[in-house]
């Protein structure tokens, strides 16, 4: 073949569109997307023809577009509840699986102008706190597990999240495991009726508002306090030493509850037992459906999480999220079969 039909046939080659990609969409929880962002961006490298679109919307509108069958996958910080699961039969004719993918916690993060990080919190103070029942920084509760610290007089600015937010679920589901008050007025939920504050939107919101606002505290998960240089205290435990979150903490909390994790993965583990576990901990979740017909994404889907049950653990501690016990993970990839 002539040297100028060689060229004319890779011309036409150049212009003609290439192979699809195969096109997984997700949305949910901000509360791992710092961690979530690089996983979607490294397997899309290392596996080419295979796209991850993530919206971090919130696990509310994450869980609301799973079940409408708006996206492949959703993302929250709390599991479905059984309600949430009737429903998803309903809607989609099949169930939703939970995939926990790492551990992270729930922190209070707060603006006082001149004081130093780590302040000790109390679960009365902070449920008082967030009632509205201690307004102001130095409310003897807080001034007696300080001591030595001259603590303002100034107003608290209490900060919440706006939206449905699997980091409000861990944060309330812990506030009403301790304080029966809570529980009562309040309760746990991705939303919930709060009694006082601002609302702001991800966890990437509350924590600008809290830096920007002196005397504030909201709830951030750890990887947003530390990304953006935000003090944040220390919380008593079950046990009644005052821990604070970082990832020898946050994994003490996943190994109370050990084997007793049910195969369905649907699990709490907020005010663990233990000296060493931080308080408000917990498991981030991938929700995917059992059966769906994009039989392609669903093939690249599981080779995903199969990944991200190995490879990607390693790229969870360098962000400050724990990556999960050796021993679940192991557990989760046999359950990948469930998937069709």
């Amino acid at each position: 073949m002539p040297s100028c039909t060689w060229a004319w046939a890779i011309a036409v080659l150049l212009l003609l569109p290439s192979a699809p990609a195969q096109t997984i969409n997700g949305a949910g929880a901000t509360f791992p997307y710092p961690l979530y962002g690089q996983w979607f961006d490294a397997f899309s490298s290392a596996h080419h023809g295979v796209e991850i679109n993530y919206r971090p919307v919130g696990s509310g509108t994450g869980i609301a577009q799973l079940l409408n069958g708006e996206v492949d996958f959703g993302a929250s910080d709390m599991p479905l509840t059984d309600e949430q699961l009737a429903e998803a039969n309903a809607k989609l004719k099949t169930t939703v699986l939970h995939f926990p993918t790492i551990l992270g916690a729930a922190v209070p993060a707060y603006n006082l102008p001149g004081l130093p990080d780590n302040l000790k919190f109390t679960p009365e103070v902070l449920s008082g706190i967030f009632l509205g029942s201690i307004r102001q920084w130095d409310a003897p509760a807080i001034s007696k597990i300080n001591p030595g610290v001259k603590l303002p007089s100034n107003d608290i600015a209490v900060i919440h999240r706006a939206e449905g937010s699997g980091t409000s679920y861990c944060w309330t589901d812990y506030l009403s495991k301790v304080d029966p008050e809570w529980q009562k007025r309040v309760g746990k939920g991705t939303t919930v009726p709060w009694p006082v504050g601002r609302p702001a939107r991800g966890n990437d919101g509350v924590a600008a508002l809290v830096k920007q606002t002196p005397y504030a505290i909201g709830y951030v998960e750890l990887s947003y306090a530390l990304l953006n240089h935000i003090p944040f205290g220390s919380v008593r435990n079950s046990a009644g030493v005052f821990v604070r979150a970082d990832l020898a903490s946050v994994e003490a909390a996943a190994a109370s509850a050990g084997a007793s994790i049910p195969d369905h993965f649907r699990v709490s583990i907020t005010n663990a037992p233990g000296p060493k576990a931080y308080p408000i901990s917990t498991f981030t979740w991938l929700l995917v459906p059992a059966k769906g017909s994009n039989a392609a994404a669903r093939k690249a889907l599981v080779a995903f999480l199969r990944w991200a049950l190995t490879d990607g653990q390693r790229m969870a501690a360098p962000l400050q999220y724990s990556p999960l016990p050796r021993e679940l993970a192991a557990r989760e990839i046999k359950a990948l079969a469930a998937i069709q």
